[in-house]
């Protein structure tokens, strides 16, 4: 049976009502991670404007969060710090297969991993963001050069995230190894695994189509900070 792509549209608050549910933090139609784990905040779709309210309460004054573009416009003291088009792919007959080279990561790895992220910028990546799902690595000379794992967990569903590999070593198919690698284990699960990348990063779009990832629906990657005094 093919998984229910409608989750999809919004997956923060479907993966935190589901597999990730013991990580929530909530407030009323709001619900995010622990700011350690990862930035994301997801919102009960139908709540309309208070949602606003909640996302307020929850997170606190002057901070940022990303947040689900389906929610309707904030009021205008509502500061939009971070505004990106991006597209979501799903697996849609992709080979995947476990790399025999591929190395599970643990807790041990995390001080490597922020490192790697940091050079490479695949996205967020905190000190607990490896409680969100499996990750694999590929070493040389006993340094970290590539990695990915999973992260959203919306129900049939598993995300593979932090796709990255130290500049030196690029252009060697490690990614797309990892990538094969972190899909069998989500197909093994009996799930299906999809993605997220920038709009602009048509190379890495290519190559994931011909993985065999489809291309389902473009996205908006937005983070708003609260306001520091709330409207009236």
């Amino acid at each position: 049976m093919s998984a229910d792509e409608s989750v999809l549209d919004n997956v923060v608050w479907e993966s935190l009502n589901g597999a990730h549910a013991h990580l929530a933090e909530r407030h009323g139609s709001a619900a995010r991670y622990p700011v350690d784990v990862t930035p994301f905040l997801g919102a009960d779709p139908t709540a309309g404007p208070r949602v606003w309210e909640d996302i307020a309460a929850l997170a606190g004054p002057g901070k940022e969060v990303l947040v689900s573009p389906q929610l309707p416009q904030p009021q205008e003291a509502w500061e939009t710090t971070l505004d990106i088009a991006g597209v979501q792919l799903v697996d849609d007959h992709l080979a995947h297969a476990v790399d025999p080279e591929a190395i599970p990561l643990t807790p041990a790895d995390v001080p490597e991993m922020i490192d790697l992220v940091k050079r490479t910028e695949p996205g967020p990546y905190l000190p607990r963001t490896i409680l969100l799902g499996d990750y694999y690595g590929f070493r040389h000379e006993g340094k970290l050069i590539a990695m990915a794992g999973e992260r959203m967990h919306p129900p049939g569903w598993t995300e593979i995230s932090a796709v990255c590999t130290d500049p030196a070593y690029r252009g060697q198919g490690l990614a797309t190894r990892l990538v094969l690698t972190v899909a069998a284990g989500i197909r093994a699960r009996g799930e299906t695994p999809f993605l997220h990348t920038g709009a602009a990063n048509t190379n890495a779009i290519r190559l994931y189509e011909k993985l065999g990832f489809r291309l389902r629906r473009h996205v908006r990657f937005t983070a708003v900070r609260v306001p520091v005094v709330q409207p009236a």
